[in-house]
């Protein structure tokens, strides 16, 4: 997958010293990934939730924070729209989130 707007989460780690290490782990399984539909996110992130069919929760570091990306699985690309602890995550609406 190619994985857009990387600099979301080195900001987020900035600010979250504890996601670095989770959150480069998952970048660097997704990058690694050719999803072509949802069930196959799920196949590799059993935890992952799917909101519609080209949106899809991440828990990061055990839970502790969620990752919502937007999957255009024809083309390959990820598109991160938010990631932030679960007080943060309770706040938004997942399936209409643009840019956070």
């Amino acid at each position: 997958m190619n994985i857009h707007n990387r600099g979301t989460l080195i900001k987020f780690w900035k600010k979250h010293a504890d996601s670095k290490k989770p959150l480069e782990l998952w970048y660097n399984d997704v990058a690694s990934k050719s999803w072509r539909k949802p069930n196959d996110v799920i196949g590799d992130f059993a935890t992952a939730d799917i909101v519609t069919n080209d949106r899809v929760v991440f828990n990061i570091k055990g839970n502790k924070y969620r990752l919502v990306a937007s999957i255009n699985y024809q083309k390959s690309w990820l598109f991160i729209k938010f990631i932030g602890p679960h007080a943060e995550y309770n706040k938004i609406d997942v399936a209409t989130i643009e840019v956070y």
